[in-house]
């Protein structure tokens, strides 16, 4: 039987993990960070969100510690804040959306408790995004739901993501 040695939020706070881990309830968790598809997609991602932050008035960050709750830490592979950069190092206020590019390695449940993390803390949108098997899922307060149509979508503000263009851009 194994035993996780439980650390302060102190001590995970002045502690840099290459690559950097989530923290929850005093572990640190390492993140599945998967292969080349993965980074393309991450990549592809923030890029799309770089090009429209003037128009969309957005601001994309690429895995940035976020307290989600007092003993918690996630690092989202994409975020996206409406309107101006977000203060301080550690992201301590909710983004309009978190993205989750899945990994071969990925578990349900363990991704199930990110998604609910985020969505208690106060995140509107949820995406999770899958490279290999070209599918996405939007997750809500209201619910989850597979893209069917193609669009990733939000409301208030408005905005459309057109998922062939998003695995168009990591095909080459």
């Amino acid at each position: 039987m194994s035993t996780t040695a439980l650390i302060s939020v102190e001590e995970y706070l002045r502690t840099m993990y290459h690559p950097d881990c989530d923290y929850v309830d005093g572990e640190v968790i390492e993140r599945n960070l998967g292969e080349k598809q993965h980074g393309k997609l991450q990549f592809r991602l923030a890029y799309i969100f770089f090009v429209k932050c003037a128009e969309w008035k957005t601001y994309p960050l690429i895995e940035t510690r976020m307290q989600v709750a007092a003993r918690r830490f996630r690092i989202p592979d994409v975020c996206v804040y409406v309107g101006a950069e977000p203060p301080g190092r550690i992201l301590r206020t909710p983004p309009f959306i978190c993205i989750e590019v899945l990994s071969p390695e990925d578990r349900f449940a363990r991704m199930q408790d990110r998604i609910d993390d985020y969505l208690k803390f106060g995140v509107p949108y949820m995406w999770a995004i899958d490279p290999d098997s070209r599918r996405a899922w939007v997750h809500t307060t209201d619910g989850s739901r597979e893209v069917k149509d193609g669009l990733l979508r939000t409301e208030n503000p408005s905005l459309t993501i057109d998922l062939a263009e998003v695995f168009a851009g990591i095909d080459g």
